[in-house]
């Protein structure tokens, strides 16, 4: 007896994928959410077998990482999956470090610099650690998060 041979569909993981995941915290205040809505976007990396069943992935993983609960003043807020924004396919052209990568047309990058490139103290890890270090803080729990 002949096995059968796998369909590409059903063949193991052999490519390295990003997928940028869009989410909303829609907080419903008097049985209203509002129009203005605080998002998540979030990189999340993985491996499929090509690119529709990376997307399978990333939209499970979305909607996996969906919560609710009510916040203090006792409104309901749900944490949702609102979509795939992009998905890339990260090997060949990346190295085994890279995780995401975007390619666009700037004026004059490097004359420019100093009002592309923020400070130091304003990026996102350094600012976490001074808050925390400087006022003594506990991060918040979505800082402690891992996808």
């Amino acid at each position: 007896m002949k096995s059968k041979r796998p369909e590409p569909w059903e063949s193991k993981p052999s490519g390295s994928y990003a997928a940028k995941l869009l989410f909303q915290f829609r907080v419903m205040v008097d049985g209203s959410p509002g129009i203005r809505r605080i998002c998540e976007e979030r990189i999340v990396n993985f491996s499929a077998a090509h690119g529709r069943a990376a997307l399978r992935e990333a939209k499970h993983r979305g909607r996996a990482a969906q919560f609710h609960y009510k916040n203090t003043d006792g409104n309901p807020v749900y944490f949702e999956f609102v979509g795939v924004m992009e998905l890339l396919r990260l090997d060949p052209a990346c190295h085994a470090d890279e995780v995401w990568y975007d390619i666009t047309n700037r004026v004059r990058p490097m004359e420019r610099r100093d009002s592309i490139i923020p400070p130091e103290s304003q990026l996102e890890a350094i600012r976490n650690y001074e808050q925390v270090v400087n006022k003594h803080l506990q991060p918040t729990p979505r800082q402690c998060l891992s996808t």
